[in-house]
């Protein structure tokens, strides 16, 4: 079988939520609330939080887990994962979002699976069923659309497909969940490639990836994140914690 790494980038600033990685969750701080959830994925054999904060490594040593100090220089998580994986034997490199501490562990199962059953996959990545219509008209909720053979078409901030009869006449659309599997040879070809127009236009990363021909399968999950970007969603996440007992 593949090693798989699952790697947390995380970094202390944030515009919305200062020291977010650190934030207490019911007497936890939620990198190692969300480092928990990922070990806990079949799939995956080592856990890693990427970070540039002496803080955040620190919080994660004393809870007994793995990270990698990187530079303060990296513009996004993936360029921090690529510098964290390079000196590593792993064949696949799960991309975990920091601030999921209610992330589903099987939900990175499904997301691995298509690399382990096809090497010729470079990236995966997962989507949801959209039911709330304020979802579909949300630019912060990013949409995808894909093939029947389950291969990102576009993704994008705008509702995709435009459904004409409206939302709920039966058309299918889709949330894009952030969390992305990588072939480990395929993460330094992506991180030197240029940001590219779509990209900038609507400040997807993954676009990048479509605009210079390669294929990202995306696979469908009923899990739906809890992102942690205000302190109001910091309170609901602790709502939620505390109501299924994991404090």
């Amino acid at each position: 079988m593949p090693k798989v790494i699952a790697v947390i980038p995380a970094r202390y600033a944030s515009t919305r939520l200062a020291g977010k990685p650190l934030a207490d969750i019911c007497g936890q701080p939620m990198i190692e609330r969300v480092y928990e959830r990922a070990i806990a994925a079949r799939s995956v054999n080592t856990v890693v939080v990427a970070t540039d904060d002496r803080r955040i490594c620190d919080a994660v040593l004393r809870f007994g887990g793995n990270a990698v100090m990187t530079s303060v220089s990296h513009s996004s998580g993936t360029d921090r994962i690529a510098e964290a994986v390079s000196g590593t034997d792993a064949d696949i490199i799960v991309n975990i979002q920091g601030d999921e501490p209610l992330l589903a562990p099987e939900a990175i199962d499904a997301a691995v699976a298509p690399l382990i059953e096809d090497a010729h996959l470079q990236l995966a990545t997962l989507k949801t069923l959209i039911t709330d219509e304020e979802d579909y008209h949300n630019p912060n909720v990013v949409k995808v659309t894909t093939d029947t053979n389950g291969f990102a078409l576009y993704f994008s901030r705008s509702p995709i497909p435009y459904v004409r009869a409206g939302f709920g006449s039966g058309a299918r659309v889709y949330k894009h969940i952030g969390l992305y599997v990588y072939r480990r040879a395929f993460l330094p070809i992506f991180s030197k490639l240029p940001p590219s127009m779509l990209e900038a236009a609507e400040s997807l990363e993954q676009l990048r990836a479509i605009e210079n021909g390669f294929r990202i399968k995306v696979v469908e999950t009923s899990y739906n994140p809890i992102s942690v970007d205000t302190p109001e969603d910091l309170e609901r996440v602790r709502a939620i914690v505390k109501g299924l007992g994991l404090d």
